[in-house]
C-alpha cells in the first residue's frame, strides 16, 4: 500500500473524527441542563460559563455546527471518491457512497450522539471551549444563512422573534418533574410541592378560600366574657366579627389579644366589649391569584384576609396557611381533635367524600385526575356535570368515575360516594412471569 493511499485514508479518518466532534457537540450542547450549568457557573466553573454563553443563541450555535459538519462530510466523501476513482473506475461513486454512508452513520453520527446523550453534561463541558471559537469563526456565514432562511420562512407566515408562550417555561418544568417522578428520581411529595408552587400563578382565591358558610364568626354585640369559650373552641388565631348581619364583617379578633386581656385585665374581662380588641378587616377580591396574595401577605405582614366578589359581597376568608397548603399539602391542625379529613376509604375500594372537599386536594391525596377547571369542590363538579342539583341516591358516571349522592342538605350536596376506575389489567404474559 503506497504512502499516498495511507495519507488519504488517514485524512478521511481525521475528517470523520472532526464530523463526530460536530455531531456530538450539537447533541450535548442542545440537550444540556441549563439549570445545572447555571449552578456550576455560579460556583466558578469557566466551562459551564462557556456552555451558558453558547446556549444564549442556540440558533447560531446549531447553524455553526451544522455548517461545519456538512462541510466536513462532503469533503470526506469527495476525497474518498477521488481516491478510489482511479482504482474502481465508474463504480467508485456507488462503492464510496455505500462505504461513506456506513462510516459516517456509525462513527460520525450514531456513536458520538449516543455518547453525548449518555454523558450530556460532561460532554458539553469538554467541548464548550473549542465550540465557542468555531461559532465565532463561522458566525458571519451563519448569520447570512439565517437571513436567507428567515426570509424563506417569512413567505409561509413564520416571523423571527415571535413571542414564546408565557407558560412554556412552567410547562417544561412540570414535564421534567413528572418525567423524573415516573422514573423514580423524584418523590411524589416533591412533585406535588413543585406543582403547587407553579400553580400559584394560575389559581385564584376563590379556589382555595374557606367559604363563608364554613367560617366561625362572632357577634360584635357580645362581651368578651360571653365568648371566651367559643374563641378557645374555635382553634383559630383570628376570628371575624360581624354586626347586624353575619356577612357584615366589621373587624377581626386575635386570640392573642384575648389571652393578653385575660392576663392583664382579668377583672374587666366579662364586661369588655369585642370592639375594644378587634382589628380592622382586610378585604381582597376573589379573582386575586395566590401568587399576588402571597406577595400582599408579605408586604402587609398579615396572615388573614376576607374575600369578596365583584359586588363587595362576602365570599369567604383566606389565610397564609391556605396558600402554604396548596404547596405542601394540607397540614392537619393539632388542636382540631376528631376532625374528619373529608375523604374516607371504604372496604369495596370506593371513597365517601364530603361535598366541600376541594377537587385539588382529592387529586393530591388519591392521585386522581378529576378536572378542576369548572368547579372547586367535589359537590360542585357533580352539579356541573349533572346540570342539576341531584337527589340522594342518584348515580352518575363521568370522567371514568362513578358518583352516588349519599347526603344532601337543602340545595347543598354534603356527601358523595366515588368509585374510581379500575386499574388496567396486566397482560397474561406478565402475570404468568
Amino acid at each position: 500500500m503506497d504512502k499516498t493511499l495511507l495519507f488519504s485514508l488517514g485524512g478521511i479518518a481525521i475528517l470523520l473524527a472532526i464530523s463526530a466532534f460536530f455531531a456530538g457537540s450539537e447533541t450535548a450542547l442542545t440537550a444540556v441542563s441549563r439549570g445545572k450549568m447555571l449552578r456550576l457557573e455560579q460556583t466558578g466553573s469557566r466551562a459551564a460559563a462557556n456552555v451558558n454563553k453558547l446556549s444564549e443563541d442556540r440558533e447560531r450555535l446549531i447553524g455553526a455546527l451544522l455548517l461545519g459538519n456538512t462541510f466536513i462530510n462532503i469533503l470526506a466523501s469527495a476525497l474518498a471518491t477521488a481516491l478510489f476513482e482511479s482504482r474502481l473506475g465508474p463504480n467508485a461513486v456507488f462503492v464510496v457512497s455505500g462505504l461513506m454512508t456506513v462510516f459516517v452513520l456509525v462513527f460520525s453520527e450514531v456513536m458520538p450522539k449516543t455518547l453525548a446523550i449518555a454523558r450530556t453534561d460532561r460532554f458539553a463541558l469538554i467541548v464548550a471551549w473549542p465550540v465557542r471559537f468555531i461559532v465565532a469563526f463561522l458566525g458571519p456565514v451563519v448569520d447570512g444563512v439565517q437571513f436567507v432562511v428567515w426570509r424563506i420562512l417569512g413567505l409561509f407566515g413564520v416571523r423571527e422573534g415571535q413571542e414564546v408562550e408565557a407558560g412554556a417555561a412552567h410547562d417544561e418544568i412540570r414535564g421534567t418533574v413528572e418525567l423524573h417522578h415516573q422514573e423514580g428520581a423524584v418523590e411524589r411529595e416533591h412533585r406535588d410541592m413543585i406543582g403547587g408552587v407553579l400553580d400559584l400563578k394560575e389559581l385564584q382565591l376563590g379556589d382555595v378560600m374557606i367559604h363563608r358558610k364554613s367560617m366561625i364568626t362572632l357577634n360584635a354585640e357580645l362581651k368578651l366574657g360571653d365568648c371566651v369559650e367559643q374563641v378557645l373552641a374555635a382553634a383559630h388565631t383570628r376570628i371575624p366579627v360581624w354586626r347586624d348581619d353575619p356577612e357584615n364583617i366589621v373587624g377581626v379578633l386575635h386570640t392573642k389579644d384575648v389571652a393578653l386581656a385575660a392576663i392583664t385585665r382579668p377583672a374587666d374581662l366579662a364586661a369588655l366589649p369585642l370592639e375594644a380588641l378587634m382589628h380592622q378587616p382586610w378585604f381582597v377580591p376573589e379573582t386575586t391569584t395566590l401568587q399576588e396574595q402571597l406577595r400582599a401577605f408579605k408586604e402587609r405582614r398579615s396572615h388573614f384576609a376576607l374575600v369578596v366578589d365583584e359586588y363587595g359581597a362576602l365570599q369567604g376568608l383566606v389565610t397564609l396557611g391556605d396558600i402554604i397548603d396548596e404547596i405542601v399539602g394540607e397540614i392537619p391542625d393539632e388542636h382540631a381533635k376528631n376532625a374528619p379529613d373529608g375523604i374516607r376509604a371504604q372496604p369495596d375500594g370506593s371513597f365517601n367524600i364530603d361535598g366541600d372537599v376541594p377537587i385539588r386536594e382529592i387529586n393530591r391525596v388519591l392521585e386522581w385526575d378529576l378536572p378542576d377547571e369548572e368547579a372547586t369542590t367535589i359537590a360542585g363538579l357533580v352539579i356541573h356535570e349533572a346540570q342539576t342539583i341531584p337527589d340522594v341516591g342518584q348515580r352518575f358516571a363521568f370522567h371514568s368515575f362513578k358518583f352516588e349522592i349519599l347526603r344532601r342538605q337543602r340545595n347543598q350536596i354534603t356527601c358523595v360516594r366515588v368509585v374510581p376506575p379500575e386499574p388496567p389489567s396486566e397482560p397474561a404474559e406478565a402475570k404468568s412471569a
